[in-house]
């Protein structure tokens, strides 16, 4: 809201800035103006507020700003092997924002992965990346000889179009209309698309074709044949139908369809109930039932009327994991049930008893299906929490008859021990996770204020943290090279940098990973970013909790972090405080371009991640609801506190800045 915005114009603005100083009354004025500035510049035709001796800054801030956006952001990955098991080949997504044109461009890198005996590892990129103009998303096959381009329709009168490309021709081009489906949900919760193992078939997710209403305008019924062009005021269109807000306002139900490459010809899976919203489906191994995917019904459990809420951000929406028929298979081949007769009698939930699961995948010999878990938000409220994992042994026949047997893998984590796994708090999982044991999967999660890469063996429920032990780095897998992992690691003071990790098998120490930093195909960024970046450093500080109540369970009282980014001068330096939303988010330790230019013009930054965050352990994070305004202030306070007697910062020159939470925090600090 406005409050964040305001502060965001006070620190990226010109001139005399106001300052507002936390948990006091007292405003002074902080000045981040050159003591030199040109006023050769007319006066006329400039802004209200603005004098000529600002227009330069403004010049010279908007041309850094461009500089920081203008460098390359790494997106997905994806590995091929080959039968040379020293030989592989990559393909990494990557984004450049174009500020001037308000969009962001996205391209694909190529390259070949030699690797030596000696564990040691180069790439050869392609000299030129390739960009994806109008391209929603890029889905290889399994096997990585096949490549699914979908090209969703930018008006309601063309086509997706989903383009089938092999090795060096595309293959075949389906153009789907829109009285079949809508556009293609190629990312955020319902994101779903899938090859089948023979990569004949592709499943997915989309809006539903448009629903027949009754339209009227101001003269009485909508006459067949009529244009909405005849229409010059209101209309109404029947009943109203519920969105799941903020991102999908404009969009119909996702529904799920499976498309034959051969053919072009694309059906709709029959017999889910318009109150279940599909996502996330992948393929089984070979059983009656072909398709497992999400479905998150209307009824919320709390409405009498059912209906959709808000579900960005939001893991508490309660979902379950359905199996159903491969539509094309034949109609005597479709399993039925006698208490299940009819257009539903394809669809099994497998997840009953439990109030949330996500992120399904089989494992590679087809016995586990592993999926994640938010039955602590759901069952608490809280829009996210720590999350467990949990398993169900498939059959083997691939009958789905009578209860399945579900148990958990990693549970959720309550009150980590000092330095120990928080807890999973996972936002996606590879479409390919496991490693070639069949039996661990690699993810990354949230550790405190890093993000970290972990091993789960699902069979032992063992985790182990992959990614360096010492780093307050924070680090993601991009893609599995069979048991070697493709990683990006970065830092608040850091560009991204991409990683090649391989298991080190001649050490005592279990989970041992060496890390090689790969040669990058990205033109280094501009001196001036470079002697910035270089300039600054950043460190991730625990915070003791302040006067914690006897009332709060261990969790809560354990400390919580922040992350200090300071130049050569800090303690003469103005500070800005920055809050993350959620309220139960973190920032991570990751690089932000954002965050990065604002310490480019001078400032101190003080991210606090306080009690409510992600990755502390699911006491730590329960204890914010219900103590919202009171808590998270004292939290932020009191590692302001911490910084001030450390001498660190100029206490009389510090201010506050956030969004979503963040911004509320911001208003509660200066009202406070």
């Amino acid at each position: 809201g406005p409050p964040p915005l305001l502060a965001l114009r006070l620190f990226c603005g010109a001139g005399d800035s106001e300052n507002l100083l936390l948990g006091g009354a007292r405003a002074s004025r902080v000045s981040r103006r050159p003591k030199a500035m040109a006023s050769a510049h007319p006066s006329q035709g400039l802004p209200s507020g603005m004098d000529p001796s600002m227009v330069d800054e403004y010049a010279s801030q908007s041309k850094l700003l461009q500089e920081f956006v203008k460098i390359p952001s790494i997106g997905k990955a994806w590995v091929f092997t080959s039968k040379d098991e020293n030989a592989s080949r990559a393909m990494v997504s990557v984004s450049q924002s174009d500020l001037l044109a308000n969009k962001k461009r996205s391209f694909l890198l190529n390259t070949h992965i030699s690797k030596s005996s000696s564990k040691s590892v180069s790439f050869q990129w392609s000299p030129f990346p390739v960009e994806m103009s109008g391209v929603s998303a890029v889905v290889p096959s399994p096997s990585g000889k096949k490549l699914l381009l979908v090209r969703n329709a930018e008006d309601d009168d063309s086509p997706t179009k989903l383009e089938i490309w092999g090795p060096c021709q595309l293959e075949n081009e389906i153009h789907v209309a829109r009285s079949v489906h809508g556009s293609l949900y190629a990312d955020g919760w319902f994101e779903g698309i899938s090859w089948n193992q023979e990569e004949t078939l592709i499943a997915y997710v989309a809006e539903e074709p448009p629903q027949p209403k009754p339209e009227f305008n101001d003269s009485g019924y909508k006459k067949e044949g009529s244009s909405q062009k005849d229409f010059r005021s209101w209309k109404g269109q029947g009943d109203i139908e519920d969105s799941w807000g903020e991102t999908y306002s404009n969009k119909r139900i996702p529904a799920l369809f499976v498309a034959n490459i051969s053919s072009g010809e694309v059906r709709a899976l029959k017999g889910i109930p318009r109150s279940l919203s599909a996502g996330q489906v992948i393929w089984a191994p070979s059983s009656s039932y072909s398709l497992v995917f999400v479905a998150w019904s209307d009824d919320n459990g709390f409405q009498e009327t059912p209906r959709k809420l808000g579900i960005k951000y939001c893991y508490n929406r309660p979902c379950a994991l359905y199996a159903a028929a491969d539509p094309f298979k034949e109609e005597a081949d479709k399993p039925s049930t006698d208490s299940n007769k009819g257009d539903t009698a394809a669809l099994v939930k497998l997840t009953a008893d439990l109030s949330s699961a996500f992120f399904p995948r089989f494992s590679p010999d087809g016995k586990y299906l592993v999926f994640i878990s938010a039955k602590s938000a759901v069952d608490s409220g809280a829009h996210n929490a720590t999350n467990s994992m949990h398993k169900i042994d498939w059959p083997t026949d691939g009958k789905l008859e009578g209860s399945l047997s579900v148990s958990d893998v990693v549970p959720t984590v309550m009150s980590p021990q000092d330095g120990c796994f928080p807890g999973m708090y996972c936002s996606g999982l590879l479409r390919f996770p496991w490693l070639s044991d069949g039996r661990t999967m690699i993810l990354s999660s949230a550790w405190g204020s890093k993000e970290v890469i972990l091993s789960i063996n699902v069979a032992s429920g063992e985790v182990s943290r992959v990614s360096p032990q010492d780093s307050d780095y924070s680090w993601n897998v991009l893609a599995l090279d069979n048991n070697n992992i493709l990683a990006v690691s970065s830092s608040l003071v850091t560009l991204p940098q991409m990683y090649y990790g391989f298991e080190d098998s001649h050490t005592d120490k279990p989970c041992q990973w060496d890390w090689q930093e790969i040669s990058s195909p990205f033109p280094k960024p501009s001196d001036k970013v470079s002697s910035l970046l270089a300039d600054h450093k950043f460190s991730v500080i625990k915070i003791p909790v302040s006067n914690p109540s006897d009332k709060l369970p261990d969790g809560a009282k354990l400390p919580f972090e922040a992350i200090f980014v300071s130049g050569k001068d800090s303690a003469s330096s103005p500070t800005i405080v920055v809050l993350h939303g959620g309220p139960h988010s973190v920032y991570p330790s990751s690089y932000s371009r954002s965050l990065a230019f604002l310490y480019a013009q001078g400032y101190n930054l003080l991210v606090v991640n306080y009690r409510g965050s992600l990755g502390f352990g699911e006491e730590a994070l329960q204890s914010l609801p219900g103590n919202i305004g009171s808590q998270d202030v004292n939290d932020v306070l009191t590692a302001l506190d911490f910084v001030k007697k450390r001498g660190l910062i100029d206490a009389s020159r510090v201010a506050v800045v956030g969004g979503s939470h963040g911004g509320f925090l911001t208003t509660h600090l200066i009202g406070q």
